[in-house]
């Protein structure tokens, strides 16, 4: 394994937010902080050779194409959406499981929100928190490589509008329940998001807890609660979800505790 610190430097000075990984791990606390400098680049790969790329996604987006385990196959889906224009020449790469990932600049004049599951096996990531790993990083046995010299693009706004519309479905899907179980409304948390910004915080200890008292794992929990999270439109930052789901894990261990 090489070391890839001038790699790092030459997306500093290109105008990214260079993280430095192991696995898909950080190895620093980066969530709502500024971007390393090229000197802290530098000193940090020298007591880490070996440190892997990661660029946080804070002015540019990814097109997120895989085949999922669940069967969705997201090159299917591009093949078929019905809108290949949207899809402007950029900056492309191949990544180590086999996926493919197209980079966007951010518009200026209209927010783009992250979504998970956009198409069957198409996530858009672009929450500032969030990030993708990058060419010529390695992750287990394979490798991330750029699939183009193109520069990354400025995504039009049809692609925009597209990733950040809620399509409407033709089905009558409405069911008039008695009374909804507070299970059911855990499980439309998820997909419906953690709604305004006034009550995020409290929506998020609130899906969190609920889950815990059910026996959820925890792990399990804090991926659940990034899913809900990356459904909101205004979404919590990764720290504060968490410092959120550590602290409800924390006061179900107590109140568990104090049952014995």
């Amino acid at each position: 394994m090489r070391n890839l610190v001038n790699y790092a430097v030459a997306y500093a000075k290109a105008g990214f937010s260079v993280l430095p990984m192991v696995g898909k791990q950080p190895l620093i606390k980066f969530a709502d902080q500024p971007p390393m400098t090229v000197e802290e680049i530098k000193r940090f790969w020298q007591t880490h050779p070996y440190a892997q790329i990661a660029m946080r996604t804070t002015n540019f987006f990814v097109v997120d194409i895989d085949e999922h385990p669940d069967g969705a196959d997201g090159f299917v889906s591009f093949k078929n959406y019905e809108h290949p224009e949207y899809f402007r020449n950029t900056l492309s790469q191949h990544t180590a499981g086999g996926g493919r990932q197209l980079f966007y600049l951010k518009r200026e004049d209209c927010h783009i929100q992250q979504n998970i599951g956009w198409l069957p096996g198409i996530d858009i990531k672009a929450h500032i928190n969030n990030y993708v790993m990058v060419a010529p990083s390695e992750h287990n046995g394979g490798q991330y490589r750029w699939e183009n010299k193109n520069n990354i693009v400025t995504a039009s706004p049809e692609l925009v509008n597209a990733i950040n519309d809620k399509p409407e479905t033709n089905l009558d899907l409405s069911i008039d329940y008695d009374q909804k179980s507070a299970t059911a409304e855990l499980f439309e948390t998820i997909t419906s998001g953690l709604g305004d910004t006034g009550g995020r915080n409290n929506a998020l200890a609130s899906f969190a807890g609920g889950l815990l008292f059910r026996g959820v794992d925890p792990k399990s929990v804090l991926d659940l609660a990034k899913i809900a999270n990356s459904r909101t439109t205004d979404s919590l930052s990764e720290r504060e979800v968490v410092r959120t789901v550590e602290s409800m894990v924390k006061k179900e261990i107590r109140r568990r505790g104090a049952q014995a």
